[in-house]
């Protein structure tokens, strides 16, 4: 068997899986804490999680949305803390990347080193000598390491374990996650149990990871905390008082880099989005953007209780319209298009071409519901209107009352969200007028509501007024593509 020291790529990779899996913990925490609650089923339904961690309860005879649910955890434990799902995301999404190409690397080289050695058992007989291992371990002593390897039997059984098992399982729950992915591949989402079955593991795998770095932190200081960081720093274990010194460095430099990357966050998130979502934006476009929904849920899995998230608009016209069922309500499409144009709500019921899907729902707090949408495809008036060649997005201007919607957040305006022309080509891209085979509730939207499928819940604009078809983006609002971004520091695009 191949000599199995310790080379350079192999320390490199291990110090900075270090920071990412840190990084990734956070930011994890962070984007739980917007919807601290864990369910089974995709219902989301209120008082069904089966695990909180909140004290909040919320008023059963009042309207909330789920943002009146979110908590605000400390910066110490989440990245960066303090109700910034935003910011949170970007840095989960970038640890992701980085995370994944430092053990693709580390994965390849330990193939084509032969390293693999190290990790890969060979033999059954691992088994009982890892079993014997651990009672040595529960008699507080320490058991031989395998011949010519560096580990005991149950130190390689548990390192295999997270190379191969434990790490995939993470990509591949949260891969489930994604409402691109759960839409082009709803099997694939039931093969976990459902997105919430999904998300559940997906917090148990991280629990595991947290588990495993206490563990080995522990393990490194029962064999000798000198000697083997020496190796991870000197490939031997020559000088283990410096290795003592400056592996304490290097954990004091991943540390300053979590204090920078909260503090840049709080203190400068426009920053921090155009930077991280630039990066994480074209990834998306590569991998999901291009996925279409062929989702087809069945009746008996609708929801009975959608949850809620943004409030009414509270402005006298829209409750007047709202009073008369909105009979004058008109929706206007312009812009950059050949032949503007106004439907009312009986105009759009009247178009032929009328659409019905049952699909899930992903809120960017992590819930979901499943829901039946009845109306008309987005691509069909899109056509009517005739694009001029320069038109690539289109902007949803709608009634709702920002500050009123979303008083954390700084921005006030009208509340707009803009979609690629490719996304509202799509087959399931619905401007919806019913749910659930009624009249679509004032709560959900009414009297228009968007539907795309392979985005999270945020991107669907309620309370439509006006479909703008545009060139650029750039001028409206702060310049990021909708409301949230703007003001909560989302991504435009959120296929995960």
């Amino acid at each position: 068997m191949q000599h199995l020291d310790f080379p350079a790529w192999l320390r490199v990779t291990h110090w900075v899986n270090v920071l990412f899996v840190t990084l990734l913990i956070r930011s994890g925490i962070e984007i739980v804490a917007t919807h601290p609650k864990f369910y089974w089923k995709d219902q989301s339904e209120p008082g069904t999680e089966w695990a909180r961690f909140t004290r909040k309860t919320m008023p059963k005879h009042k309207l909330f949305d789920t943002l009146d649910e979110e908590e605000s955890y400390s910066a110490v434990v989440a990245l960066p803390g303090h109700k910034k799902l935003g910011m949170g995301r970007h840095w989960h999404f970038i640890s992701v990347l980085g995370w994944i190409l430092t053990g693709l690397v580390y994965v390849v080289l330990l193939f084509a080193t032969g390293q693999w050695h190290r990790y890969v058992p060979y033999s059954w007989s691992i088994f009982p000598t890892a079993w014997s291992d651990l009672l040595t371990y529960l008699s507080f002593q320490l058991p031989p390491t395998l011949p010519g390897q560096p580990f005991d039997a149950i130190q390689k059984l548990t390192y295999f374990g997270v190379l191969f098992l434990l790490a995939p399982f993470q990509i591949l729950t949260g891969a489930a996650q994604s409402p691109a992915v759960e839409a082009r591949f709803p099997r694939y989402v039931r093969m976990w149990g459902g997105r919430q079955s999904a998300r559940n593991l997906h917090g148990f795998g991280l629990l595991a990871f947290v588990g495993f770095t206490v563990v080995h932190v522990l393990m490194v200081a029962l064999w000798g905390w000198g000697e083997l960081n020496a190796l991870m720093i000197f490939g031997d274990v020559r000088a283990p008082e410096l290795a003592i010194a400056l592996s304490l460095a290097i954990i004091f430099a991943i540390i300053v880099v979590h204090w920078l990357a909260t503090l840049i966050s709080l203190r400068r998130p426009r920053s921090v989005q155009r930077a991280l979502g630039a990066i994480v934006m074209l990834a998306r476009k590569v991998v999901l953007e291009p996925l279409v929904s062929r989702q087809d849920y069945s009746g008996h899995e609708l929801s009975t209780e959608h949850r809620v998230n943004g409030k009414p608009p509270d402005s006298d016209n829209y409750k007047f319209a709202a009073v008369h069922n909105f009979v004058d309500w008109e929706l206007e499409i312009g812009g950059l298009v050949r032949t503007p144009m106004t439907f009312t709500l009986d105009d759009l019921r009247a178009i032929r071409n009328r659409q019905t899907q049952r699909v899930l729902h992903n809120c960017i707090q992590g819930w979901t519901s499943i829901g039946e949408w009845s109306g008309v495809p987005l691509r069909d008036l899109v056509d009517l209107v005739e694009p001029l060649p320069r038109a690539r997005f289109l902007c949803f201007l709608t009634m709702q009352d920002t500050g009123r919607d979303d008083p954390s957040a700084d921005g006030a305006g009208q509340f707009y969200e803009v979609i690629d022309m490719q996304l509202a080509m799509q087959q399931h891209t619905l401007l919806a007028f019913e749910m659930n085979g009624e009249p679509l509730p004032i709560k959900h939207g009414a009297p228009l509501r968007l539907r795309v499928e392979n985005q999270v819940g945020f991107k669907m604009a309620k309370w439509i007024k006006r479909i703008e078809i545009i060139s650029d983006y750039a001028p409206i609002g702060q310049g990021m593509g909708g409301w949230r971004e703007d003001n909560v520091f989302f991504d435009k695009n959120v296929e995960i």
